[in-house]
């Protein structure tokens, strides 16, 4: 009975003992699996980078759905504007629309202006590729008379589409994990939040991929604005009826003679209309003239 009254601390100290062990075990067996979860982030952290800084140092590589897009070290937006006097309007217009389709680009829009006959104005605005630029402007310059104006400017967007393709890549990341929860994911509930989740990532890849394609049509192809003066001589035109004298001639001796007519006939009509009145006239004038001359005669005798 002693001996077992002995036994019995020496086996409640061999059973703290052995918790003791198992607990330790499992913390180091916890801490073991924390650890080995903290390091495989950290390297996935780590992998991610060293691919995002690779991507980067290779001459700005992006991929989309279309295919491989590869910008050359600088991504630059040109366009020019000049203001042209020509000589001959509409055969100008004519050659310039001939050069763009010849270097490739086409007519964006196109006006013309017409203030009165004396001058003549329009504008064309042309979509050329990037690498006939200066050849299309150097020719372009070659129809003018005078070049008025000349303003070539230049927008540097590389930045802007390296930090765009950077952003397609994440969200390519996130989509393809969302789709492999949502064909894990065993409730509703979750399946609906990962949908729109889902959503909302693709439509913010629509949306980059969107503005990532506007500045590869705006770097792949320069805008050319050109505005085209003309400044017409206007001779006035000869009137022939003032050059044709014996026509003129004509008509101003038929006119004097029916002028006369007219005359001669109105004082015809007068004379015969009125000759009552005259005749009465005259002899009365007749005979106070006679009486006039036997008083002054008589005045004479006296």
């Amino acid at each position: 009975m002693k001996k077992l009254k002995k036994l019995v601390p020496i086996y409640f100290i061999a059973l703290l003992v052995f918790f003791a062990g198992c607990s330790a075990s499992s913390e180091d067996k916890s801490g073991t699996m924390n650890d080995e979860a903290m390091d495989s982030a950290k390297s996935s952290s780590s992998e991610y980078d060293s691919i995002s800084a690779g991507d980067k140092a290779t001459e700005n590589k992006a991929t989309t759905e279309s295919g491989k897009i590869t910008v050359s070290n600088k991504m630059v937006i040109y366009q020019a504007d000049l203001a042209l006097r020509v000589k001959k309007f509409n055969q100008t217009l004519q050659s310039l629309e001939e050069k763009a389709l010849k270097y490739g680009g086409y007519i964006a829009e196109s006006n013309v202006t017409k203030e009165g006959k004396e001058q003549v104005s329009g504008s064309i605005k042309i979509r050329i590729p990037q690498n006939h630029f200066q050849d299309f402007l150097h020719e372009a310059e070659g129809q003018a008379a005078e070049v008025l104006q000349r303003t070539i400017t230049g927008q540097d967007v590389t930045e802007e589409y390296v930090d765009l393709e950077s952003r397609l890549k994440s969200k390519r990341v996130v989509e393809e994990r969302l789709l492999t929860f949502m064909k894990g994911a065993a409730k509703t509930e979750d399946l609906l939040k990962i949908s729109a989740d889902l959503a909302a990532v693709q439509e913010e890849i629509e949306t980059i991929e969107g503005k990532m394609k506007f500045l590869e049509n705006q770097t792949s192809l320069s805008t050319v604005n050109i505005t085209l003066y003309e400044n017409k001589v206007v001779i006035p035109n000869i009137d022939k009826d003032k050059l044709n004298t014996w026509e003129k001639t004509k008509k101003q001796f038929m006119k004097s003679t029916n002028t006369l007519l007219a005359g001669l006939s109105g004082l015809v009509v007068f004379l015969l209309g009125n000759l009552p009145i005259l005749l009465t006239l005259i002899i009365i004038g007749s005979l106070c003239f006679l009486f006039y001359k036997k008083r002054r005669n008589k005045n004479r005798r006296e």
